[in-house]
């Protein structure tokens, strides 16, 4: 049984659901302790709870510990069977970080696996779901993943109630991924959303993401500003947001966002996530910081030498890559320091559900 130290890095859920997914995949069993030890409510929350019960079901593991707020929990996966199933985080916890602990797994199982996930989809210090379907998704596709997710109903902190369906079909295994030279942006598109709120909110975002594109030399923008009429508005509570993501001539996909809040600017929220965006683009590399720690297991798993240049080595990346090497064996070649573009370069286990 690997041990694995939950207060490595940053200390957070992520070292959880890395750990579990690479669990998943490789069935080599981990011992997880000192759970989201750095943060203030230390333990498993409702939102982790929920994602390793589905990944238990998912992967018929045998769980010890598994409790809310338990610091300490054993995980020895089985057989990946694929199927339905239906996660209610009860909170307005995120649905795409539950989606992270399944993605892996499900790529690899027996038939395809179909999820239901009610919470929220537009979190802080989560991928919103327009990231996942627009940025991460594309890119995985690249190297054969097969995966789709729609985004039902949004749910916004504090209420949640949203509803994410998700599709993935098995795969024999991942081919490698090179993301090195983004070249020229060719277009750049996004989504500004409004829910429970006047339409002329998210126009707003829309048009300051716009304007400060554009005044950055990007011509071609098209950022679609969502909203509901009152009388056909299903969400439970008030919520905004931007995702934004360039695609460059090389396929290169680059994501940013912001999240609305009481007494944040309409237009304060669009600059925010355009000026993000318009940063990591400079940079010249064609990963974004956000896309580059999600993409270190799949890069792990793929068959051959993978890869790629990002715009920011993050502590969530570094963090993911040292949990891959101790739980898979094999090592990443990494230059740059950590928040500085760096570069990223392993060779793939080539893992097979076989």
């Amino acid at each position: 049984m690997i041990e694995v130290d939950g207060s490595i890095g940053e200390g957070g859920g992520a070292i959880l659901r890395t750990a579990l997914a690479l669990s998943a995949v490789s069935w080599k069993p981990v011992h997880i302790y000192n759970i989201r030890a750095k943060r203030t409510k230390p333990g498993l929350q409702p939102q982790h709870l929920r994602g390793v019960e589905a990944l238990t079901k998912l992967t018929n593991a045998r769980v010890e510990g598994l409790g809310l707020h338990s610091k300490e929990l054993k995980f020895e996966p089985s057989v990946t069977e694929g199927g339905r199933y239906r996660v209610d985080i009860g909170t307005a916890g995120s649905t795409t970080l539950i989606l992270q602990i399944l993605m892996p797994a499900a790529a690899f199982a027996r038939k395809p696996v179909e999820v239901e996930i009610t919470g929220g989809t537009d979190n802080p210090f989560a991928p919103p779901i327009d990231f996942l379907k627009n940025v991460t998704l594309p890119t995985l596709r690249r190297m054969g993943y097969r995966g789709e997710v729609e985004c039902v109903q949004r749910g916004h902190y504090p209420r949640g109630g949203g509803i994410v369906h998700a599709r993935i079909e098995p795969l024999e295994r991942l081919r490698a991924l090179g993301l090195t030279e983004p070249g020229r942006v060719v277009h750049i598109a996004g989504v500004a959303h409004c829910v429970r709120l006047p339409a002329k909110i998210a126009t707003r975002m829309a048009h300051a993401a716009s304007m400060a594109l554009i005044k950055a030399g990007h011509a071609k923008v098209d950022i679609r500003a969502e909203s509901y009429p009152p009388t056909k508005d299903p969400h439970l509570g008030p919520g905004t947001g931007i995702t934004l993501w360039a695609e460059t001539e090389s396929g290169a996909i680059l994501g940013a966002s912001s999240l609305g809040k009481r007494g944040k600017l309409a237009e304060q929220v669009g600059r925010e996530a355009a000026e993000s965006l318009i940063k990591q683009l400079q940079t010249g590399r064609a990963v974004d910081r956000h896309l580059t720690d999600q993409l270190v297991p799949y890069l792990a798993l793929a068959e051959g030498e993978s890869e790629i240049t990002s715009a920011e080595l993050t502590s969530h990346a570094l963090t993911n890559i040292a949990l891959v090497e101790q739980i898979l064996g094999l090592r990443f070649e990494v230059e740059g320091e950590l928040k500085q573009p760096g570069r990223i370069r392993v060779e793939g286990l080539g893992h097979t559900k076989s």
